[in-house]
């Protein structure tokens, strides 16, 4: 018997990966509208969008996670710059 799915469809890592992306860039933006200075902020907005546009056609799982790690580290530099800038 056949497959109903699409032969396009994702597996069950690459939609988790993929989940991980999406959280991943929410968080990012969630963090950026902290940014006080609003010409900071687009540039940040604008390079965050750029990275992930230019980082989409990557398909090699490795890859992916080392991208999401060094994504999680600068989201956690930012997270603390912006606390110390606060307080």
């Amino acid at each position: 018997m056949a497959s109903k799915l699409p032969k396009n469809a994702m597996g069950l890592k690459e939609f988790l990966l993929r989940q991980e992306v999406l959280k991943l860039y929410r968080d990012i933006f969630r963090t950026l509208r902290k940014v006080p200075d609003k010409r900071t902020r687009d540039e940040l907005k604008d390079w965050a969008i750029a990275d992930f546009k230019n980082n989409k056609h990557h398909t090699d799982e490795t890859v992916i996670k080392s991208m999401l790690h060094y994504g999680r580290k600068s989201l956690k530099d930012l997270q603390r710059s912006l606390a110390l800038s606060e307080s």
